[in-house]
């Protein structure tokens, strides 16, 4: 048992280059800085690593932590927005001028076929959400995506060479892969057939599939087998959701092995249906699509709570206080039928308010949806009455929205981009791009980056908010920019449907 500990302490320590006795990287990862909190308590934190606290949060996430950097051993942008509330959206500088750096593959495109409602239809590029996950380990800075080629992609940041193999993952990938937060060489990521946990320090230098979660493998299930969400893994238990409408909590049993290699042997602790049939009745006219309750986005931890919507418009909060103790204990503790698809995922702030955005998809629902609104920011202490506002679109939501500065900012499917204030709901400004814009905002150092469908990726100057923001630069690249940006030190990393992958930068 001490060699195991020993092991993995010493790969925590040397392969994550996080902590900060151990970094001291190019753009400050491992400068460590000294803070006061509201309370008064001392903090230390090393750039690019969460903050850690004087005195221990007692519960799974602390609220105080939205906006903030999610793991305290890795240094990076290692799931979709960043951390369990979706509100940490990279680590700068952010280029001034940003050009073409490398782009993945040189010539041609990353294509793949999967076919929709039976008939063949090819997939190019990355999509929604499709955000690369970007981590310093071993001297080296990785990026992985997931890809319309069915891979799993390894790069070296600075060459866009590759690190390792690719993982294939037999179905297109529209989400966003997850890099263990704890430092062991971990992926997770779905596709459009299987769920798997791959590890990456393999000596043959190719991935290899630790445990594989099929969407039959719990019941009862409804729609389809895609997983498109971003899963989180806190305190060794992973949570997701997914298309066949279920959501789940897996105990890993995560270690490292005398042989210094990582192994799982994960248990489905709990999961529950992500549907009741209230949901069912109020979506009985939706002909086929009735069954249509699939978990796309990616759940969100704030507290004690899980939250989560899917496409039926039914947004909960599931309460895991005792899920340690007794799995059987998790129950849900807040139901709010916004009343359409969303695909969106929950973003939290440091109040524990909740921030949904929805589309426009279902006509028979349309009446709910249109009295709750398409932008909306909800009090979950308040089940009865949780609205604080709404904003209504008549085209509706795909990209999950960004807060920053007190502000709100939220693309629309049509192109129009909304700036609201995030107290009251009132727009501030609204700007168009070319539709649809479903790549969600990226705001680090007071720069908004935004991908529109006309191929091009935007800089805007955030430095004032709550004005209409000016465009400080734009680079044109290949196809509509669905996936969501990452910015790390200096880079900003993209795909678009043209086919490839990117990284920009000033060099």
């Amino acid at each position: 048992m001490l060699a195991v500990l020993v092991l993995l302490v010493s790969f925590c320590n040397k392969s994550d280059g996080g902590n900060a006795s151990t970094t001291a990287t190019k753009g400050g990862a491992g400068q460590t800085r000294t803070t006061s909190g509201d309370n008064g308590q001392t903090t230390k934190t090393t750039t690019g690593l969460a903050a850690t606290p004087a005195k221990a949060y007692n519960g799974w996430v602390d609220p105080a932590t939205s906006g903030q950097p999610w793991s305290t051993k890795v240094v990076g942008q290692i799931t979709f927005r960043g951390n369990p509330t979706r509100s940490y959206y990279g680590l700068g500088p952010v280029p001034k001028a940003p050009k073409i750096q490398w782009q993945y593959p040189e010539t041609g495109g990353m294509c793949g076929n999967s076919p929709v409602g039976g008939k063949d239809k090819t997939w190019c590029g990355s999509g929604w959400t499709g955000q690369p996950s970007v981590w310093e380990q071993g001297g080296k800075t990785w990026l992985s995506v997931g890809a319309y080629d069915k891979q799993i992609h390894f790069w070296d940041t600075a060459t866009g060479t590759s690190l390792i193999g690719n993982y294939d993952m037999g179905d297109i990938i529209k989400g966003s892969v997850t890099r263990d937060p704890d430092g062991y060489p971990l992926l997770y990521s779905g596709s459009r057939a299987d769920f798997h946990i791959l590890a990456i320090d393999r000596d043959n230098k190719v991935p290899e599939s630790l445990w594989t979660l099929k969407a039959t493998d719990v019941s009862p299930t409804k729609w389809n087998d895609d997983w498109d969400g971003s899963p989180l893994v806190i305190d060794d238990y992973l949570f997701e959701g997914g298309e066949n409408g279920q959501f789940h909590i897996v105990k890993l049993n995560r270690k490292i092995g005398a042989d210094g290699k990582v192994s799982v042997d994960p248990k489905i602790v709990f999961n529950a249906p992500a549907w009741d049939d209230q949901l069912l009745s109020d979506l009985s006219g939706s002909a086929e699509r009735v069954n249509d309750v699939s978990v796309e986005n990616s759940v969100a931890i704030s507290g004690n709570t899980v939250y989560f919507s899917n496409s039926g418009g039914l947004l909960q909060g599931w309460d895991i206080t005792n899920l340690k103790k007794d799995p059987s204990s998790v129950k849900r503790s807040f139901r709010f039928w916004t009343g359409d698809d969303t695909d969106a995922s929950v973003v939290i702030d440091k109040e524990g308010m909740l921030y949904v955005a929805q589309e426009v998809e279902r006509d028979s629902t349309s009446a709910r949806s249109t009295k709750v609104g398409q932008l909306i920011k909800l009090d979950p202490t308040k089940p009865d009455d949780p609205i604080v506002w709404s904003v209504a679109d008549p085209n509706g939501m795909w990209a999950t929205p960004a807060i920053s500065n007190g502000v709100v900012v939220a693309p629309t499917d049509s192109g129009r981009i909304l700036g609201v204030d995030q107290k009251t709901g009132k727009i501030l400004w609204e700007k168009k791009l070319p539709g649809p814009t479903w790549s969600s905002p990226v705001i680090v150092d007071k720069v908004w980056v935004q991908g529109d469908c006309s191929g091009v990726l935007h800089g805007f100057d955030f430095s004032n908010p709550r004005t209409e923001p000016p465009e400080l630069w734009k680079v044109q690249l290949e196809g509509c920019v669905e996936s969501t940006p990452t910015v790390f030190k200096g880079q900003i990393f993209v795909g678009a449907r043209g086919g490839k992958f990117y990284a920009l930068s000033d060099k």
